[in-house]
């Protein structure tokens, strides 16, 4: 047989590291409401519910510093996240184990089209069409953990042309990074080039093509990216 594949498979998607490497990518896992008051901001009481999950696709991963403003929304919203990169994988990782597991970290925006997720809810359906449309992640390259250590506070901020519109602490996350990879590698085994958002924190809100965002976080990075309107 000259060729197995029905068709020649795509090229690998992957993030830029800050040393200059690529890092491969592999899942996208996605913590929701993980800090108090953003829960409380979408109508959630932190206190009565156990973490949960959502994905993205690798391919929903860009850090060209560009976001094509999506023609199926009018009402997409911003979400700064720490962007945690595993390079080690293993099912059933204990919490004192967890940061074994992280290679690196960076900075990401969860984009958001708060219209159709509303929708969503509404009728019991998931969050696939507001959470992991096309170019939903815009983020920044990886920084090694043997550069930044593994952060356990720090200011994490979003401004929209030059207006502050979120501030948070990676302390005020209410699942710790371990926790966060215990309660993961529960239920999927994870492997190198996997990618977790932890959440982000409370200020979340509508962009419009033009907008200019701003994020970072103490002692991981920062990117700017610039809302277009979609070719």
């Amino acid at each position: 047989m000259e060729n197995a594949f029905v068709f020649e498979p795509g090229p690998t998607s992957c993030l830029s590291t800050y040393d200059g490497r690529l890092f491969p990518l592999r899942r996208i896992y996605c913590v929701a409401r993980n800090y108090a008051d953003h829960a409380v901001e979408m109508g959630h009481d932190p206190t009565q519910e156990p973490p949960f999950f959502f994905q993205k696709n690798p391919q929903n991963l860009r850090a060209d510093g560009v976001f094509p403003y999506p023609r199926q929304s009018s009402d997409v919203h911003h979400e700064v996240e720490l962007m945690v990169a595993i390079g080690l994988g293993g099912r059933d990782i204990s919490v004192d184990h967890a940061l074994d597991h992280v290679w690196g970290y960076g900075v990401a925006l969860d984009m958001t089209c708060r219209d159709l997720q509303a929708e969503a809810k509404k009728l019991g359906r998931p969050w696939m069409s507001a959470k992991s449309f096309e170019h939903s992640a815009p983020c920044s390259s990886i920084r090694a953990a043997t550069e930044t250590r593994h952060p356990q506070k720090g200011a994490i901020t979003l401004d929209v042309n030059g207006h502050r519109r979120q501030t948070g602490d990676l302390d005020q996350l209410i699942w710790k990074v371990p926790e966060v990879i215990a309660l993961l590698s529960r239920d999927f085994e994870l492997a190198p080039g996997d990618i977790i958002l932890t959440g982000t924190p409370s200020g979340v809100g509508p962009v419009a093509i033009g907008d200019t965002l701003d994020a970072k976080i103490e002692g991981v990075g920062e990117m700017s990216v610039k809302v277009v309107a979609a070719s």
